[in-house]
């Protein structure tokens, strides 16, 4: 069993600034500044995360860190992680919006519209990512190229004989001819 993590002995200017942080309006400096106190009266990581309601791994990060930065662990530090593992490679990545035109039909999916879920899916199974990877991976990669998702509305690819009717009488010109375009979204 690994001996309990306390902070180091502080300066006096050190202890200052910590009473200090108890009187800030910035959470995390409020936070680090009471476990940091709490420790130096010698109370252990897993009392101090009770106490607090935090994690006790938070409490040892945070032993750590003063311990290592002194004052400077009271800044909060980036949340960005360090490094960023694209789920597609510039390749696989121009091969998703061609995918993407063809319907969904063609690679077993029952719908008509693609879905973002369903984009994810039919990427792992088409083998452009190695991975399973989320709808909001697909989204992020195709704004990254430039390409925008919009969802599907209802009703925007209505059959040919619904629209006729719904044109009614005005559908063909004097002629007798059907207007062209008709079911193919195209407004006469």
């Amino acid at each position: 069993m690994k001996p309990p993590i306390f902070v180091r002995t502080f300066t006096k200017k050190e202890r200052n600034a910590l009473e200090a942080g108890l009187r800030s309006s910035d959470a995390f400096v409020l936070r680090r500044c009471q476990i940091l106190l709490a420790s130096a009266r010698a109370e252990r990581a897993p009392r101090i995360a009770e106490n607090l309601g935090c994690g006790s791994q938070t409490v040892r990060n945070a032993i750590h860190d003063f311990n290592r930065r002194g004052l400077g662990a009271l800044q909060a530090g980036s949340s960005r992680p360090k490094e960023i593992h694209a789920a597609f490679d510039e390749g696989r990545a121009e091969s998703l919006p061609q995918m993407l035109h063809h319907q969904p039909s063609k690679f077993g999916k029952q719908s008509t519209f693609w879905t973002l879920a369903m984009a994810a899916e039919v990427s792992f199974e088409e083998g452009i990512t190695d991975r399973r990877v989320s709808g909001e991976t697909i989204r992020a990669t195709l704004a990254r190229l430039g390409v925008r998702w919009e969802r599907a509305k209802a009703g925007s690819r209505a059959p040919i004989q619904n629209t006729r009717e719904k044109r009614g009488s005005r559908s063909a010109d004097p002629a007798g001819r059907e207007p062209s375009g008709v079911g193919l979204g195209l407004r006469g």
